[in-house]
């Protein structure tokens, strides 16, 4: 009887572990991970006037690169532009990264956008928002990537930016209070584009979370 329980515990176990590995999403060299990040107001707030996926709204974005073996991801954050590990960029959230694909009529412009994106490493970022700038945001250094890569033709679309709360006429106020800081206006409507915005894309794929 023991014999038998054990047997169907280690049946249950292959089938759990089958399952779990049907699951997994292997990413490639040019897949866009799209990371709801937490950060607090401001992520709320940008977060709060962007389009999102299936009810989930995202407020960073990465390019994924394999150098040699190692999963890493190209990315504008912090200080500045740089590659971070694939493991580590995951562990910005307890939540897990949405995958999105270019579609494979496109995907040849793939390592064009990495070499683009590589020379762009140490690159301030762009705490301003600003275009053309010498200086990028997470969604704004792909939407370059990738224009570069095809011909300086537009992959994705760039939209007025705004920073007021919804049906609203007034500024979330984390946002009166950063630019305050910066000593700079609010950019309001200029172009711009955002890790929502990018996920619409009709250029792009959703194959699945990592």
């Amino acid at each position: 009887m023991k014999w038998a329980n054990r047997w169907i515990l280690f049946c249950l176990f292959l089938l759990s572990t089958q399952l779990h590995g049907q699951d997994r999403i292997q990413v490639q060299t040019g897949d866009l991970l799209f990371l709801d990040l937490d950060c607090g107001p401001l992520c709320d707030a940008i977060e709060a006037v962007t389009l999102g996926h299936n009810g989930e709204k995202f407020s960073h974005v990465g390019l994924v690169y394999f150098q040699n073996d190692t999963a890493l991801v190209l990315e504008a954050i912090g200080s500045s532009v740089k590659l971070t590990r694939l493991k580590t960029f995951l562990k910005y959230t307890h939540k897990p990264a949405l995958v999105g694909r270019l579609k494979p009529s496109i995907q040849h412009i793939i390592p064009k956008a990495i070499d683009f994106g590589l020379e762009k490493l140490g690159l301030p970022y762009d705490d301003a928002f600003l275009p053309n700038n010498g200086k990028y945001y997470c969604s704004e250094l792909l939407y370059d990537v990738f224009q570069s890569a095809n011909e300086n033709e537009p992959i994705f679309k760039l939209e007025p930016m705004t920073f007021k709360m919804p049906g609203s006429n007034k500024f979330f106020p984390a946002w009166v209070d950063y630019y305050q800081k910066l000593v700079l206006e609010i950019p309001e409507g200029e172009l711009g584009c955002n890790p929502g915005g990018l996920l619409k894309s009709e250029n792009l794929e959703i194959i699945g979370k990592l």
